[in-house]
Formats: structure tokens, C-alpha cells, sequence
């Protein structure tokens, strides 16, 4: 099986990887199963740099808040700010901790220094603005998109004033206070207040694309992006607060799925601009349906990577990336059955493999599913193996300290 195995796995390379798909991607995404792990963000980005320096993409998008990424997006083209500063205010999810990403941020803001605008590539999060512990007020999101409306069109176009929003917002702490992820009695999503603000942000969103020809014509193209962006996010968290208070046994699905859509908006929004590269866990890039269990709780739910598959078709192409070990995590050698283990038998530390190729090798046989001692790393789903364009292997996680908060 081993030599069967081979004839599936080739070198990690921009030009291997881009021939194993049957057309050029639009999204290019790579994921990976664990996150705190920067021998996978190291193998981003030598495989992403290969594909702006060789193919041409231009964008490069990671799990991260979309709004914070702007930070990142205004570094990287046009050296504002500090490397220092973006590392710490730029990212979510403890990400900006890693000194892999730092580096990715250092390459870019180096790639782009004295190239023109359109041969620059850009950063993007594309990540709502969500933690685990809750998520943020729509104040920024709704205010910016606020501002940029009322220079640029007649004020009695605008709903509503600044004023009426900042009396509406009220406290950010009301928002974001982390006991409404478990008890939604103490969630304002559902007050009059919110209510009023989801009606007066539905109104600003068909503003801002009634009188797109005037916008475009008045200000910059990146900044009606930027002002869509903002649409799309206060839209997106005021409707994920009104499901934080909910309080029916659908409730933990519905922000599950709230969450993917606002991440396939906001990569549809980047497939729209033109070549993209994208770096996520495979759980949120996967196109099969996503499952979890929470206690007695079962889940379920698309990924932001299947409904950006479903409107994309093969101009969306996913790599999932699996592990050998992650010995200080307790992950040893894994199975033989596994499909795990039968890449680890490969004499090499990494491939890149052709999912389906490898699915028609084995033909009948299944591989064991692998089931992981730590709950951090998720293995592959055998069953949905060819669901895969490719996935790319790392055989050993070296010991480290880890930077992720949570790991």
C-alpha cells in the first residue's frame, strides 16, 4: 500500500500544488487541523510567498477580525504604523502572538515597498469580529460606515444621524459582555434598542449599494470596499447578537453558522477583487457539513468554506493539511490504518497529495478514522477524503513553547 501511496504524493510547491487542480483557483485555501503550530504557518509561508512571487495572487487572507485587519492591510502597503503595533493590535484570536505570522507580515510590508498599487499584495482578515467569549459591539463597524455615507451624500438621504447610533449603541460593555455566550437572558441582541439598530443598518447597506455609481465616482474604489466591508460586518454581528439571545435548543448552531456566513461573505467579497490566498483552520475551509458535539448537544452546520464552494465552484479549491505527531500535545505516531499513518510510512517530512488520486487508490478499503487524545488537534474525516483537492502532510510537530493563549 505504501508504494501505492507514493504514486499519490508529490513535493510541497506553488507549481505541484497548482497542477494537482483542474483549473486556476480564484480562493486558494490551505488550512490546517491545529492551531499554535508555526511549523504549519512556516509552511504557509513559503508556499503562499512562492504563489504571489511565481502566480500572481495578490491578497492573502487569514482566520482573523476583519476589522482589525485593516490595521495589517495599511502596514503592509503602505508602511503605517509599526510592525510592532500591528502584531499587537491587528489580530484576533491571540494570532498576532506568533512569530510566524509576524514574519508573514514582515515579508509582505517588504514585498510591497516601491511597487505600484496594483502589484502590491494585501492582508486581510476575514474573521468577524468573534472570540469564544463572545463578540464585539457593532459600534466601529456601524459608525465608519455612518461617517463614510455622510460625506459623500446628501444628508437627507441617512436614516439616521450619529447621534441617533451612538444613543442606540450605548455602552460597548452591553455588547460584549461574556456571560451572554452561555446565558442569553443577559444578551441585548433582542432589546428594542438592537432591534432599531438592524433596521437603521439594513438601511445604511442599501444606501451605500443604491448609490454605488455616485460612491465610486466621489472616493476611491478601496474605500467603497472598505465601507461594503463595514455593512457587512454590522449586519453580521447585530445578527449574531439577536441569536446570542435566543434561548431555543437551536441557538449554539445558529452563531456557529452565523459565524461561517460571515466568513464566506467577507471571501467572497475577496474572490471578487481578484486572486486570493486563504489560511484557516480546515474546519471552517472544509466543504462537507461541520459537526460537533457541546455535552449532550449535538451540532451541525455548513462552513464558511463549503457555501463559498457552493457559489464558486472549482474556482474555489480547499488543501487540508494533516499530522504525523504532536508529541508535547500527547498526539503520537498514528495508526497504520489511518489515512494519518499511511502517509507517515512516506519517507519524507512533508507532501503534498492528491486527494482523489489517493481516494481511488484505495478503492474499497477505508481507512480507520484517527481519533486524537488531545482535543485540540482535529484529524482527518476518512469519509470525505476526496471532498479534499489536496492535502498536505507534515509528519512531526517539533517540541516548543506555544504561543497561542489556549493551546
Amino acid at each position: 500500500m505504501t508504494a501505492a501511496v507514493t504514486d499519490a504524493a508529490h513535493p510541497v510547491d506553488a507549481a505541484t500544488v497548482l497542477g494537482l487542480l483542474p483549473t486556476r483557483p480564484r480562493l486558494l485555501a490551505l488550512g490546517e487541523p491545529t492551531h499554535g503550530e508555526d511549523v504549519l504557518l512556516d509552511l504557509r509561508n513559503d508556499l503562499f510567498r512562492h504563489l504571489v512571487e511565481q502566480e500572481g495572487y495578490r491578497t492573502i487572507a487569514i482566520e482573523s477580525d476583519c476589522l482589525m485587519g485593516l490595521l495589517v492591510d495599511d502596514y503592509v502597503t503602505s508602511g503605517a504604523g509599526t510592525l510592532d503595533e500591528v502584531m499587537a493590535r491587528g489580530f484576533s484570536h491571540g494570532f498576532g502572538a506568533s512569530p510566524a505570522n509576524r514574519e508573514l507580515v514582515r515579508w509582505m510590508r517588504a514585498y510591497n515597498d516601491g511597487r505600484p498599487a496594483s502589484e502590491q499584495v494585501r492582508f486581510v482578515g476575514f474573521d468577524g469580529p468573534l472570540e469564544i467569549t463572545g463578540a464585539a459591539s457593532p459600534r466601529e463597524a456601524l459608525t465608519a460606515l455612518h461617517a463614510y455615507l455622510a460625506a459623500r451624500v446628501d444628508a437627507d438621504l441617512l436614516p439616521c444621524t450619529v447621534e441617533a447610533l451612538d444613543s442606540l449603541l450605548g455602552a460597548d460593555d452591553r455588547w460584549t459582555n461574556p456571560s451572554a455566550m452561555r446565558d442569553p437572558s443577559r444578551s441585548v441582541g433582542r432589546t428594542p434598542d438592537a432591534t432599531r439598530l438592524r433596521l437603521l443598518a439594513d438601511d445604511l447597506v442599501a444606501l451605500l449599494d443604491t448609490q454605488t455609481p455616485h460612491l465610486l465616482a466621489v472616493s476611491s474604489r478601496d474605500d467603497w470596499e472598505r465601507a461594503c466591508l463595514y455593512g457587512r460586518t454590522a449586519t453580521g454581528l447585530l445578527r449574531y447578537h439577536y441569536w446570542m439571545a435566543d434561548t431555543s435548543p437551536g441557538r449554539m448552531a445558529r452563531l456557529l453558522g452565523q459565524r461561517a456566513s460571515m466568513m464566506a461573505a467577507n471571501l467572497l467579497a475577496i474572490a471578487a477583487r481578484g486572486p486570493a490566498l486563504v489560511f484557516a483552520h480546515n474546519g471552517h475551509l472544509q466543504r462537507n457539513r461541520s459537526r460537533m458535539q457541546m455535552g449532550d448537544l449535538p451540532l451541525e452546520w455548513w462552513s464558511a468554506g463549503a457555501l463559498v464552494s457552493a457559489h464558486l465552484g472549482e474556482a474555489y479549491a480547499f488543501l487540508a493539511t494533516a499530522l504525523g505527531t504532536i508529541r508535547h500535545h500527547g498526539v503520537d505516531t498514528p495508526p497504520p490504518e489511518t489515512i494519518e499513518g499511511l502517509l507517515y510510512a512516506l519517507p519524507e517530512d512533508r507532501y503534498v497529495v492528491d486527494a482523489r488520486r489517493l481516494a481511488a487508490l484505495l478503492g474499497d478499503v477505508t481507512p480507520a478514522p484517527r481519533v486524537s487524545p488531545w482535543f485540540g488537534y482535529i484529524p482527518l474525516d476518512p469519509a470525505h477524503l476526496a471532498s479534499n483537492d489536496a492535502i498536505v502532510f507534515v509528519k512531526d510537530v517539533p517540541t516548543r513553547q506555544s504561543w497561542w493563549p489556549t493551546a
